[in-house]
């Protein structure tokens, strides 16, 4: 067994990043902390920003989503545009309702739940689960939001027994609102979820306005395979990626480009939210860094040209069961090396001249690369890069790290190439 991939320090702490995340909110709280220890500034959208050459710097929107830049220290004559990575921070699971208690034949107490994003719905049954989100304080006259996660595992999603459906073996067609439903108790704990929440949060119930509150797996990561070659845990999609970015972003200099972390919500959803990718967050955040150089809108503009982009969001690995669901040539292993995604109908906006520059900075960064395609028969998912440049038209590539079982309640992905997105990366935002 390779000690290399057991003491791999990157795969580790992105594990325990992982598992400090269990909700959109944490990871982007867990970031904004990574940042703030490396001397990154915290601004406010709704203050006036006072950015200086060199000058380090973070700011979210809705708590959910966050852009970390670095100024490179010269002059605004020698600035030639931005180095963008794009990831995100949701991973597709179940939203708790409002009112969510539901009792059962006066004996059991369940909670009222329904779909975010697109899950592989059977992982989430028979599997400890917990709860973890936002909820809204009202203190002193103010409202405050805080992030919150229960502790222990509460909640249980049952399977039907095998001698009261004999077909389960055979394929299972799941509805969300009858079968996916968790428990949370016997009949003595109806009322009492609110309460939970509240205790979690450290106020009294009534100070609880509002909540967006989901349910999580709160299973640790493990190192798996003959070699421990393998990484699996919850939410590696996207969270991988975010760490990745994070961690290269933290340990590099620009030189005569802006580097800029972005990491936004709801790309399981389709990004068109306030805080998603389809939203002005990151064009409002370039323009804004302008504005601290005094640039002119065509300043922008000539930036904007200049400037690139990395969508990284994880791709499909040929899958070891079922390689036939795999494109003919265009066939990612993990382990393989980072993935460059191509579509034709533009769902990944790869196209050659983005493609060519990835291939270099892979080349100069040591890294293997590999390519994904769908299926021409089977339809594939989109991701943040054609949705983004919607609002910031720069030239973007989409990547990934390749993996099995995408959102699945846990997820299975390769250590090495863990490692080698942060070298793709940091040799990004350097060169």
């Amino acid at each position: 067994m390779s000690e290399n991939n057991r003491n791999s320090n990157i795969v580790r702490n992105m594990l325990t990043f992982i598992e400090d995340s269990p909700s959109c909110y944490h990871a982007v709280e867990n970031i904004e902390h990574a940042c703030k220890d490396k001397g990154y500034v915290s601004l406010k959208e709704n203050e006036e920003w006072h950015l200086v050459p060199g000058g380090k710097y973070y700011v979210n929107r809705n708590g959910s989503s966050v852009i970390a830049f670095h100024i490179p220290d010269i002059e605004k004559e020698r600035l030639k545009g931005f180095h963008m990575v794009a990831s995100h921070s949701d991973s597709p699971g179940f939203k708790i309702k409002e009112e969510p208690e539901m009792i059962v034949e006066d004996q059991y107490v369940k909670l009222n739940v329904e779909p975010y994003g697109g899950m592989i719905m059977s992982t989430w049954l028979d599997r400890p689960l917990s709860v973890a989100g936002r909820v809204i304080i009202s203190e002193n006259g103010k409202l405050r939001c805080k992030a919150v996660a229960l502790k222990e595992d509460i909640l249980i999603i049952p399977n039907v027994a095998i001698h009261m459906n004999r077909d389960v073996n055979k394929g299972m067609e799941y509805n969300a609102q009858i079968d996916m439903l968790p428990l949370y108790g016997g009949k003595e704990s109806k009322g009492s979820f609110s309460h939970l929440i509240a205790e979690a949060a450290g106020v009294d119930k009534e100070q609880v306005i509002s909540s967006d509150l989901f349910l999580c797996n709160r299973a640790p990561g493990h190192l798996l395979g003959a070699k421990g070659e393998f990484v699996c845990a919850p939410r590696l999609d996207d969270l991988e990626c975010a760490y990745a970015s994070m961690e290269a972003m933290l340990r590099t200099q620009p030189k005569e480009y802006v580097n800029l972390m972005v990491v936004f919500d709801n790309e399981e959803v389709g990004s068109m939210t306030k805080q998603g990718a389809a939203s002005t967050f990151l064009q409002d955040t370039l323009y804004r860094i302008c504005e601290s150089y005094s640039l002119s809108r065509g300043d922008y503009l000539r930036l904007i040209a200049d400037s690139f982009m990395i969508s990284a969001d994880n791709a499909h690995a040929v899958h070891p069961n079922h390689p036939e669901k795999a494109d003919p040539t265009n066939r990612p292993y993990v382990n393989g090396g980072i993935v460059i995604k191509y579509h034709g109908g533009q769902k990944y906006t790869t196209d050659a001249v983005s493609a060519a520059i990835m291939k270099d900075i892979c080349k100069r960064s040591g890294v293997t690369f590999q390519t994904y395609a769908n299926r021409s028969d089977i339809a594939g998912g989109s991701t943040l890069g054609n949705v983004s440049t919607a609002q910031v038209s720069v030239n973007t590539v989409d990547i990934g790290l390749p993996q099995l079982a995408m959102h699945s309640s846990y997820e299975t992905a390769g250590c090495k190439d863990m490692e080698d997105m942060v070298k793709v990366i940091s040799c990004f935002y350097e060169e």
